[in-house]
């Protein structure tokens, strides 16, 4: 309990806030390098995914090679980007937690769009929509609530991975814990991990609230929404609409 009591000190020593070594400028540090290597990845990542579980093909191929990142350790691609790009810029960095984050962005978009109901999807082709027609108004909108979770999980990641940057001699937050550890503080160390914790949890809490909030399978489930023992017409089920009402008509 001493070590909890003397990270709650250290955090409310507001000395400990200000400067080039204090939180406020190491969380900017965390979160440029945790923002722009999401920002690469999605770039990266989701049209490929997209494309590939539109037209079901090569999808096994991407997932295994993106799952590449997964099986190497981030700081060991960090170390080895380091001596090859050098520490002049922030590159090694975001390089490795663009590798890092593709994995799950790729694998939950292409299951999210292969597992869009077939039959809608049929219906929708059968109705005489275009191929991106399909794609933006059917596949995409079904496959949103995974593919959302992919990009949850790899911001979430990210941003706890970004704290070895530190170790390379780096920024972020990762250098209150390093810097900790070299002085032999204690509640430095205790301090630096608790604030990359609750960053963390604040980024999963901010992209699940953007998943209720923008979801449009959940947009259907409005309180005061009519009970499905009475479905209203053109409610999914009721007489004279077809399986593609809920989706064309969140």
């Amino acid at each position: 309990m001493s070590a909890i009591s003397g990270a709650w000190d250290w955090l409310n020593d507001g000395a400990n806030w200000s400067g080039t070594d204090g939180v406020w400028h190491r969380l900017s540090e965390h979160l440029y390098f945790s923002g722009a290597s999401l920002g690469i990845a999605l770039v990266m990542a989701l049209p490929l995914a997209v494309v590939l579980g539109h037209y079901g093909k090569g999808g096994a191929i991407a997932i295994n090679i993106s799952n590449v990142g997964r099986a190497v350790p981030t700081f060991a691609v960090l170390t080895l980007l380091l001596f090859v790009i050098g520490s002049d810029s922030d590159w090694p960095v975001i390089i490795a937690l663009v590798l890092f984050a593709i994995p799950p962005l790729v694998t939950n978009t292409y299951v999210g769009m292969r597992e869009a109901d077939r039959d809608v999807v049929e219906a929708a082709r059968g109705m005489g929509m275009t191929d991106s027609q399909l794609l933006l108004r059917i596949e995409l909108p079904l496959a949103f609530p995974l593919i959302w979770t992919g990009v949850r999980s790899a911001a979430v990641q990210v941003v706890a991975t970004a704290t070895l940057a530190a170790m390379a001699g780096f920024g972020g937050l990762g250098r209150i814990i390093t810097a900790g550890f070299n002085r032999q503080i204690t509640a430095q160390v205790v301090a630096g991990a608790v604030l990359v914790a609750v960053l963390a949890l604040l980024v999963e809490g901010v992209f699940l609230t953007v998943q209720r909030l923008v979801d449009p399978m959940r947009r259907r489930k409005q309180p005061g929404a009519p009970s499905p023992d009475a479905p209203s017409p053109g409610a999914p089920g009721a007489p004279g609409t077809t399986p593609l009402s809920g989706v064309l008509n969140p």
